[in-house]
């Protein structure tokens, strides 16, 4: 009984953050600029420990020279790293859009595939990747895109005790509706970056401190470094898979 009530207590307290981020950030569009799936899914590849802005600066002239996936398939794979290297990571970054593309191009008909196994499969995606391709492609919302914003704002809020991405997604998809699964991920990773950044969040002027455990608080609470690397292909570790 105790255990229920908590939850219910802290899914009562998620989705009146979940309202508050709403009207703080009414409109939540993915951040990276393409035209189909296939450069959604190369753009967020990019992204990876890479900020979207400089990604934007890079997906011009790469989509330019090569627009779909039969394009990059076939791309020379020197041009593709010579196109991505302000990115970083570049050559993995590069090798894996070619590989993926190439799959796309054998097994799936030259179309992103939508389901999550499927997409999985392709090499450069993990979790992460797919939910934003998945949602922002395709409208659908298989899971919560865990980042390194939403991981802080979600420990620092109190709706998760877990460090892997896979967890904390778990955590959040039991207290947030589907509908708003990817787009909570957006509001939170706004939130992070206007008012609770990394070294000095701004709790005088945070619109969540009444619901923060972690507000004004003179030292704040540290996230915990999971064991786990990260690989370059995304920011979630190998284990990050359903």
């Amino acid at each position: 009984m105790t255990t229920t009530r908590k939850l219910s207590a802290k899914k009562q307290r998620a989705l009146e953050i979940l309202i508050r981020l709403k009207r703080l950030y009414p409109e939540a569009p993915c951040t990276l600029d393409y035209d189909t799936p296939v450069q959604l899914l190369v753009a967020t590849i990019l992204s990876a420990q890479c900020t979207d802005e400089r990604v934007n600066l890079v997906t011009p002239e790469l989509f330019r020279r090569f627009p779909d996936a039969a394009a990059l398939a076939g791309a020379d794979l020197t041009k593709l790293e010579e196109l991505v290297r302000s990115t970083g990571f570049y050559r993995n970054k590069a090798k894996n859009i070619q590989g993926a593309c190439r799959l796309i191009m054998t097994e799936f008909g030259g179309e992103v595939p939508q389901r999550m196994e499927e997409l999985l499969r392709l090499p450069g995606v993990a979790r992460k990747t797919a939910n934003v391709v998945s949602a922002h492609a395709y409208g659908v919302n298989l899971g919560v895109t865990v980042d390194t914003h939403v991981k802080r704002l979600a420990y620092r809020l109190g709706l998760t005790q877990n460090t892997e991405p896979i967890k904390i997604e778990r955590d959040l998809i039991k207290l947030i509706p589907q509908p708003d699964w990817e787009n909570w991920s957006i509001r939170l990773i706004y939130h992070g970056r206007a008012v609770c950044n990394a070294r000095k969040p701004q709790c005088d002027r945070c619109a969540l401190s009444d619901l923060c455990p972690s507000a004004n608080l003179s030292e704040l609470p540290i996230v915990p470094v999971s064991n786990k690397k990260a690989p370059i292909r995304d920011e979630c570790p190998l284990e990050y898979v359903e």
